[in-house]
């Protein structure tokens, strides 16, 4: 930077700070400035679509051994409420923005995003040019990267990143679970959202939930529809669920490869077909580890709030919120099962073909019976959902809490409380109305349009 430019920015609400610099395994070095916490750290480059919540992707547990960068150009701009908070501290490697914000404008605001990153140690960097930075990792595919802001030298940052830890075989679940049960209630629920969100449902159900790196969103939308959560560690080992005589059992989001967390895809094994299961994310990974399938690590996974998935049962889409670098290979669960299928017998490698057909395949699982494939991502056609026909479970991959993201996939909450009640029909909702569920502004709508 010249010193002409130096001297500008003293006079401005954002002076100028230290360089920092991004360095992937492949060599790709991108320059920037510090915008958080100073330091070195390593991790998985990826990104992320979302126009708006950069603080419930930078609270997501889900990012446990990632730097994250947001393709959204200004960061920061209406500040931090930690009451939006996914979690209580942040548990990603760094974060990479174009502009950082430092003097956020929002009558919801308590600091800005800079202060909220150093206070919590986390390495940030903005001025890089994060449309070239997503398309190399488009392009190249998640690698390890660094980010540093107390070494400059690239040679010596591409040399650290190809040394440093892969995230794959990793169990970065049991480092953002929790280390006891707690109990999670309509007390719970922030008090500062009451404004938009309408006042829970009284409980009924009696949920177990696992926290692999639950966000809290989630565990609140679990309380508004009438569950009484426990949330429980990773490992929680499955006869002490069962002695809780839940009603159902929730498995949470969580970070890295599902691979490494069989001390929580060995208890769902014991636990299907006992009790309705639920799972999203992580937990959607490890009912199909259960059920004995091959999970598979995208090439760059899917991060943002705007991803088309097709509902094979109704028909219908939903744009959806998804953080997630590994997926379900659904062919591996078993042979389809013909009069099920349409009359089809061979599998599909890019599952759009189903959306084509107008078709929710039907497999043959070993374990569990009929597995019923229920969604699939109309990007890239690969598995974003499942059903057991033959047991109660079902599981998505994406993130029907929205926090952040479209409200569109709100439904299969309510979906899961119509699966312990035993109904079939659970998935079979119309989302265009259940997505105006629990809002304020729904209720006032309703109210005028009586009175008219």
């Amino acid at each position: 930077m010249s010193e002409i430019s130096e001297r500008l920015l003293a006079g401005t609400s954002k002076p100028a700070r230290g360089r920092a610099v991004l360095a992937l395994e492949d060599g790709a070095v991108f320059e920037g400035t510090a915008a958080g916490a100073e330091g070195e750290v390593f991790g998985e480059i990826c990104f992320n679509t979302s126009l708006e919540g950069y603080l419930e992707v930078i609270t997501d547990p889900s990012y446990a051994g990632q730097i994250i960068t947001m393709t959204y150009p200004q960061i920061g701009n209406y500040g931090v409420n930690p009451d939006d908070c996914q979690s209580d501290a942040p548990a990603l490697r760094g974060l990479v923005v174009r502009d950082m914000c430092a003097t956020p404008s929002n009558w919801r605001s308590a600091m800005s995003l800079p202060d909220f990153l150093a206070r919590h140690g986390v390495v940030a960097a903005e001025g890089i040019d994060t449309r070239a930075l997503v398309r190399h990792i488009r392009d190249h595919g998640a690698q390890r990267a660094v980010l540093s802001t107390t070494d400059a030298d690239a040679a010596s940052l591409v040399a650290k990143a190809r040394a440093s830890e892969s995230i794959v075989g990793v169990n970065l679940a049991a480092t953002v679970s929790r280390a006891e049960p707690a109990a999670f209630t309509a007390a719970d629920l922030p008090e500062s959202q009451r404004f938009a969100l309408a006042d829970p449902a009284a409980p009924r159900y009696k949920v177990v939930a696992y926290d692999c790196g639950a966000k809290r969103s989630i565990l609140e939308n679990l309380v508004r529809v009438g569950c009484d959560v426990t949330a429980v560690p990773w490992d929680t080992p499955a006869e002490e669920v069962l002695a809780l005589n839940p009603d159902g059992v929730f498995l949470s989001n969580g970070p890295g490869d599902p691979e490494a967390v069989e001390g929580t895809y060995r208890q769902v094994e014991q636990l299907l077909g006992k009790v309705p299961v639920f799972g999203i994310c992580l937990g959607h990974q490890m009912i199909s580890k259960a059920c004995g399938a091959v999970i598979e690590k995208l090439k760059f996974g899917h991060r943002g709030g705007n991803q088309p998935v097709m509902n094979l049962r109704t028909g219908r889409v939903e744009i959806t919120a998804q953080n997630h670098g590994f997926g379900l290979v659904f062919p591996s669960l078993g042979p389809l099962v013909p009069e099920l299928s349409a009359g089809f017998r061979g599998h599909e490698d890019d599952l759009r073909f189903w959306a084509k057909a107008k078709c929710a395949p039907v497999v043959a699982n070993e374990r569990f019976g009929r597995i019923q494939l229920t969604h699939v991502n109309l990007n890239d056609g690969t598995a974003e959902g499942i059903a057991c026909l033959d047991i109660p479970a079902f599981s998505v991959q994406y993130h029907p809490e929205a926090s952040p993201g479209p409200t569109d996939a709100h439904y299969l909450f309510t979906a899961f409380t119509r699966l312990m009640d035993g109904r079939d029909d659970y998935l079979d909702i119309d989302i265009a109305t259940d997505r105006l569920g629990g809002w304020r502004f729904a209720e006032d709508a309703g109210a005028e349009g009586s009175v008219a």
